[in-house]
C-alpha cells in the first residue's frame, strides 16, 4: 500500500534537516536527523569514508557549502516504518557534486537516518 502524502512530507522534511547542515556548514540540524549508531560510506576525493556519522559531521562542520551550492530531494520509496531518500547535492565546497542515498527508519513515530551512502561524481575528484 502507498504512503501517505503527509508521511512523504514528513521524510522531506526530515531529508532537509541533512539538506540544511549542508547548505549552512552546520551539523546541528543533521545531529536531529542521524541516530548516534548511524553509519557512512562513500569515496571522497578517492578515498574510502566509512564508520561512524561523526565523520560527516566533520566534513559539515568545516568545510562550507559556497554561494553556488544547490540540492534536490528525491523520496525514493517509503514503507510502513522504512523509507530511501535521494539527495543531490551540486558543488558543495565550490566543486564537488554528490549523490547521497538516505536511509532513514520510523522510529517513535520520527524518522530518522540510520546509513548514509554517497558517491562523489567522478569529474568532481581531486587526485
Amino acid at each position: 500500500m502507498r504512503a501517505s502524502i503527509e508521511e512523504y512530507k514528513a521524510v522531506e522534511e526530515a531529508a532537509m534537516k541533512f539538506v540544511k547542515s549542508v547548505a549552512e556548514g552546520d551539523s546541528r540540524y543533521a545531529k536531529e536527523l542521524f541516530t548516534d549508531e548511524a553509519v557512512l560510506f562513500g569515496y571522497l576525493d578517492g578515498k574510502l569514508e566509512h564508520g561512524s556519522i561523526q565523520q560527516f559531521y566533520k566534513n559539515v562542520d568545516t568545510v562550507s557549502a559556497g554561494k553556488d551550492f544547490k540540492a534536490r530531494i528525491d523520496i525514493v520509496d517509503i514503507e510502513e516504518t522504512l523509507a530511501v531518500v535521494r539527495v543531490l547535492e551540486e558543488k558543495w565546497g565550490g566543486r564537488i557534486d554528490f549523490t547521497d542515498y538516505l536511509l532513514l527508519m520510523k522510529m517513535d513515530g520520527e524518522w530518522k537516518c540510520v546509513a548514509k551512502a554517497y558517491n562523489q561524481n567522478s569529474t568532481t575528484i581531486n587526485k
